[in-house]
């Protein structure tokens, strides 16, 4: 399947070289004996696919790629389809801008959007909790995310890439709403942060073959809305889409946060022009505040959120 990947790419008009295919696939089994008596196993599959192009203009460069994950090799787009999506990707990035620094909307496409929420599971762990290190202590029982916005984390989502029947200390593990309605409901608790706290686990223990258990969650998603990518762009009328993040920073006890990003500027709802070298801040507690979900989930990995628009966010750029 690389093989094919590679090709369709470097097929796309305005790609000129190649940074690489690779297709994986695997099959695991996991066996969990404890002290407690407990004893249980399960197993599963995996599939994943992927290639990274160079597309060139006028000396002008852009990169671009594709991946795809799932639990059943037929579940996986065609190799052509995702080489295909990694050239035009490339191609569209072609000869980045640097903007100024502004204040504007910004929206996260759904592939990054999973990381302007990744912080809310690290300040509702039970271990940073019980430390009191996190900005969310205290809110328990009370909104964190607008009203109608809904968090789940679900066990037992058919061919989910963090399905599972039990959690990494054999504690039973259960759907539920982390946010429910705008509001949070429960810390991720292993055994060890639940009796900290004074509290029962929520079977979200995580390990690996060693060394103690953390936490983590297992097939998690944000509630889509009703407004595709494109609406969203017209709601916000002039913005930044992000579609790429890295370097991002967090002050745990505090929430704010910024992170180097790059990906299109749009006005009038329509994408104007690629941008790169520029940075979002803001505070988390006020930013998820504002956010609004767009209508385009995909269940990609084990954290999938749709487009996510906030309004009025802090853009640090030439």
């Amino acid at each position: 399947p690389a093989a094919e990947a590679e090709p369709a790419a470097l097929a796309v008009e305005g790609v000129a070289k190649s940074e690489g295919g690779h297709a994986a696939a695997s099959s695991s089994r996991w066996r969990l004996v404890t002290s407690t008596g407990f004893d249980g196993a399960y197993h599963g599959s995996a599939f994943s696919l992927g290639v990274g192009v160079i597309a060139e203009k006028d000396g002008a460069m852009g990169r671009g790629g594709g991946h795809r994950a799932a639990r059943h090799l037929p579940a996986l787009p065609s190799a052509k389809a995702i080489g295909a999506e990694a050239g035009r990707r490339a191609v569209a990035r072609v000869g980045p801008r640097k903007i100024a620094s502004t204040t504007a909307p910004v929206i996260f496409e759904n592939r990054v959007a999973t990381q302007a929420l990744s912080p809310l599971l690290g300040a509702v762990s039970g271990p940073s909790i019980a430390r009191g290190t996190s900005f969310l202590k205290g809110r328990l029982g009370q909104p964190v995310l607008p009203k109608g916005v809904s968090l789940i984390d679900d066990p037992f989502r058919p061919r989910g890439l963090g399905s599972t029947p039990f959690d990494d200390e054999g504690v039973e593990v259960t759907r539920r709403a982390i946010v429910e309605d705008g509001v949070l409901t429960t810390w991720l608790l292993n055994t060890a942060s639940a009796a900290q706290l004074g509290l029962a686990s929520t079977g979200h223990a995580s390990r690996g073959l060693a060394g103690p258990p953390g936490v983590s969650t297992h097939n998690l998603h944000l509630e889509p809305g009703e407004r595709d990518l494109a609406a969203l762009m017209a709601d916000a009328g002039t913005g930044l889409l992000i579609t790429s993040m890295f370097g991002p920073s967090l002050n745990a006890n505090t929430g704010d946060w910024s992170a180097g990003v790059s990906g299109f500027w749009f006005e009038a709802g329509q994408i104007a022009h690629p941008v790169s070298e520029i940075t979002v801040a803001g505070n988390l507690k006020d930013l998820w505040a504002r956010l609004v979900a767009g209508s385009d989930l995909e269940f990609r990995g084990s954290f999938n959120s749709p487009s996510l628009l906030f309004d009025a966010v802090a853009i640090a750029g030439k």
